[in-house]
């Protein structure tokens, strides 16, 4: 099932989604594959078909800390559209993924060519950016918080 709340292609207009998938590449990525890396250089983003991945934070002297796992629909990687153009977390394949990939710097041109098409990327990226923040923030509540994430009164 397909996350809306995190799903780039499921949320754009046919005429822009179709524009965006004329620079698509199947590729796949066997589970345990490391796909990026913290600090790397952002140059591509990907939009998951199956299987998950997951998101992870580099912790000095321990393993890397999963904060969050996406699945079929979800948008792989953000940090392609905002400068400086580098992985603020780290991706590994929790299983055999296959997904579409995009090249951030051709994205980019589209977005700075076409207005309607630039802003409508832009303003769906920048909303699953603000729901993973929430999402993050609510897990953060629910371990530290000290009456969880519930309702506030």
């Amino acid at each position: 099932m397909i996350n809306t709340s995190t799903s780039l292609l499921g949320a754009l207009r046919p005429e822009i989604r179709d524009r965006l998938l004329e620079h698509a590449r199947e590729v796949s990525f066997a589970a345990g594959e490391r796909i990026f890396n913290e600090g790397q250089r952002a140059d591509r983003f990907w939009v998951l078909h199956t299987g998950s991945v997951t998101l992870d934070l580099h912790v000095p002297g321990r393993q890397a800390a999963v904060v969050e796992t996406l699945g079929s629909g979800d948008l792989l990687g953000w940090s392609w559209l905002f400068r400086p153009y580098q992985w603020h977390l780290g991706a590994q394949a929790l299983s055999p993924v296959r997904a579409l990939e995009f090249d951030a710097t051709v994205v980019r041109q589209l977005c700075e060519g076409d207005t309607v098409t630039g802003r409508a990327i832009t303003h769906r990226v920048a909303e699953i950016v603000g729901h993973r923040l929430q999402a993050a923030r609510t897990r953060l509540l629910d371990l530290y918080g000290p009456y969880g994430s519930g309702p506030m009164s």
